[in-house]
Parts: C-alpha cells; sequence; structure tokens
C-alpha cells in the first residue's frame, strides 16, 4: 500500500506536502509534476536577519523541507535595516535552530551571506552549478525587490518564491512588478505563525527571564531559549 502524503514526515512537513497543490499560482503556476514536491535538483535559498529566529522561522525553514529537495539558510545584513545583535550572533542562533530541527537536508551556508542577493546568488552558482535555484522571501518584502541592487539579473538568475506572513498581503501591483523585471513568482502555500522578531526583541529588551517563556509572550524556539536567556543581546535593562 502506497504511503500517504506526508506519512514518516514532522507535522509541519505534512502540512506543506497537503498545501502543496496551492503553491505557486501567481504566474509561477501549481508545483505539481516536474515542478512539485521535492522537485528534481532544486535548491530552496532562504537568507534571514535572524534578529532572532523566532517560531516563524522555524515552521518555514521544516515547510520548505517538504517542497524542495534542499534547503539552504544563512544570517544576513539587511541593508534596509538596522540589526539588534551583531551578525556573529545572529549565526549562532540560526546555527542553533538547524541543528535542532536536524534534517539532512537542511543546511546553514553562511558562505552565501552577503547583505546584496545577486552576489549570493553568483556564489550558489559557483557552489551548485546547473542546480535550479529558488530564492525564498516573505510577503513583507515582497514590494522591497525592485530596489534591490541589479534587481533584474536577481529575478533572471533564480526562480523567486514567496511565503505569506500575517499582516502583509502581497498587492497584486507588487506581483506585475516582479514579473515586468523578468520574475515568474510562486506563492508558497505554507502556513508561518504570525510571529515577528521585532515583538521578540521588544520582550527581550526589558530583560527576558525563565517567567516569559511562554510561547505566547515569547514566540522563541525552545532550543534558543537557553541561548538568549544567559546571554541576551537585546537586553536594554544589562547597558
Amino acid at each position: 500500500m502506497a504511503a500517504a502524503p506526508g506519512a514518516g514526515r514532522n507535522p509541519a512537513e505534512a502540512a506543506a506536502l497537503s498545501a502543496g497543490g496551492a503553491a505557486g499560482g501567481a504566474g509561477g503556476g501549481p508545483l505539481g509534476g516536474a515542478e512539485g514536491q521535492l522537485e528534481g535538483q532544486a535548491i530552496a535559498l532562504f537568507g534571514t536577519s535572524a534578529d532572532p529566529p523566532t517560531l516563524g522561522h522555524r515552521s518555514l525553514l521544516e515547510g520548505l523541507l517538504a517542497l524542495y529537495p534542499q534547503v539552504v539558510t544563512w544570517a544576513s545584513d539587511n541593508p534596509l535595516k538596522c540589526h539588534g545583535a551583531s551578525l556573529a550572533q545572529r549565526t549562532a542562533l540560526l546555527q542553533t535552530l538547524v541543528a535542532a530541527i536536524d534534517n539532512p537536508r537542511l543546511s546553514l551556508r553562511q558562505d552565501l551571506s552577503s547583505p546584496w542577493a545577486i552576489e549570493t546568488l553568483d556564489n550558489a552558482r559557483r557552489l551548485w552549478p546547473g542546480r535550479p535555484l529558488v530564492f525564498v522571501v516573505g510577503s513583507d518584502l515582497a514590494g522591497q525587490i525592485p530596489r534591490w541592487k541589479q534587481a533584474e539579473a536577481v529575478l533572471t538568475a533564480c526562480r523567486l518564491a514567496i511565503v505569506p506572513r500575517c499582516g502583509w498581503p502581497i498587492e497584486p501591483e507588487a506581483l506585475e512588478r516582479l514579473r515586468s523585471l523578468g520574475a515568474r513568482p510562486q506563492l508558497l502555500a505554507l502556513q508561518i505563525p504570525a510571529t515577528a522578531s521585532s515583538d521578540l526583541r521588544r520582550v527581550l529588551a526589558g530583560g527576558a527571564t525563565n517567567a516569559t517563556t511562554d510561547p505566547a509572550v515569547l514566540p522563541l524556539p525552545a532550543e534558543l531559549q537557553p541561548l538568549l536567556l544567559q546571554h541576551n543581546p537585546y537586553d536594554d535593562t544589562a547597558r
């Protein structure tokens, strides 16, 4: 008897597989057939500020593992943001999260980190020549992409996948602008918890303690709690 879709997978992977038929759309088409789940040799590339990683980051990485045969992540400096922790600190937090997910198809490649997506993609093509590259962003960044360095070159060097974020609807005008620059954006049908690093930083800035580990108050992956409660780079009370 054939195994049911998602059998043997963790709940996030199984949910993403069941939602996979709706992934794509918006010009990218459903991820089915040759472009289906665990498609070919595609590599999903997900750079993040990880400032700090949240339950949403964990859910997203697990969801990408259900859709792609290889997922690569890294911590990066976003030139449009001010960061609360150093790149080295954020890399250590993200590495801890990757280790906790413990999937051989997920890796942290900090050598891909760059403030500029075009440099990341150039490095990825050197590392994996001939492999399809899928550049993953949240819907909050979709409107910013046309302002990125060499945006048109970025969008023609990869397939763009957009993950919906709660509170950040994907505007049709933004999709049309991306298409005009050569993108064929795919919308991934992943259900990501409504968490934000900025909200988490505000809680940690007050000097979070073991009393604030309730996920409703501190939406922090459990494996990161000991690190951030012991060495909290966001704690304004310690400055």
